[in-house]
């Protein structure tokens, strides 16, 4: 109970900061902000406020930047922008960005057999952490490319929310069959192509990334929807349907035709 109350203090608290001018026009540098609505604009405006008011932003050997906590919040905002939920990442606490790729060690056992392999981290998402490479992210936010590590990861975040990282996000029970079946079925067909790796088609718009687990196919699908969505509607018109449904955001809107 006290909890509660001193949470509801706090955004109390927060609700009666202003968005600072400055932090407007690191907003007015990305694509997705300039074209969404005056309405929508304040209100992500708020969002980020609050987002970056109750997260604890780590640096690894760099300083976090208003820059940072204001570009990476507005991503995670947008893509809740519309969903009907109070729930502001509430499982979320802290956000650790390194400066470039880093090079981590992972262990696998196969029989008992213990293997180590080296995997370059360009983002991840796990427990209560989001891990963000600012080199890739800085330039994503900016420009319009087919990834956006920052959504990809914040998908995983999206799609956890219902207690499983399964590709399956909190739906309503009626959108829950036509959800699946769209999906799963592109993703098994991707599955099946990235096996043989040739014949794409269309289906290298998504890429062999996406092919390694529903979870993924859901963060990369959701990357292409806000960074590319004509090229994804062009192609995977159901897909397209499904997560506009979903986020309840028309991106078509935001995003420029030319070369997307």
């Amino acid at each position: 109970m006290f909890l509660n109350y001193r949470d509801k203090k706090q955004i109390e608290k927060i609700r009666k900061i202003p968005f600072k001018a400055e932090h407007r026009k690191l907003l007015l540098k990305i694509p997705h902000y300039k074209n969404l609505s005056d309405t929508d604009k304040r209100k992500i405006e708020r969002s980020i406020i609050r987002f970056a008011y109750t997260k604890e932003f780590v640096g690894v050997k760099m300083e976090i930047t208003d820059e940072m906590k204001i570009i990476i919040s507005f991503y995670a905002c947008l893509l809740l922008l519309h969903l009907q939920t109070d729930n502001c990442y509430d499982n979320l606490k802290a956000i650790i960005v390194y400066p470039s790729p880093v090079v981590m060690k992972n262990v696998k056992n196969n029989g008992g057999i213990y293997t180590q392999e080296d995997f370059i981290l360009d983002g991840q998402s796990a427990n209560d952490t989001v891990v963000l490479v600012w080199h890739d992210a800085k330039y994503e936010a900016y420009h319009l490319r087919h990834d956006n590590v920052i959504i990809h990861e914040f998908a995983h975040e999206i799609d956890f929310m219902d207690g499983e990282i399964d590709g399956v996000p909190p739906l309503a029970r009626s959108k829950y069959h036509a959800w699946t079946f769209v999906l799963y079925d592109d993703y098994q067909k991707l599955n099946n192509i990235a096996a043989k790796n040739r014949e794409w088609g269309k289906y290298k718009l998504l890429g062999s990334y996406a092919a390694t687990n529903e979870a993924e196919f859901f963060a990369v699908v959701t990357e292409r929807f806000f960074e590319s969505p004509h090229s994804l509607k062009s192609h995977f018109p159901e897909l397209y349907n499904e997560l506009k449904d979903f986020y309840k955001i028309d991106t078509l809107s935001l995003v420029e035709k030319q070369g997307v």
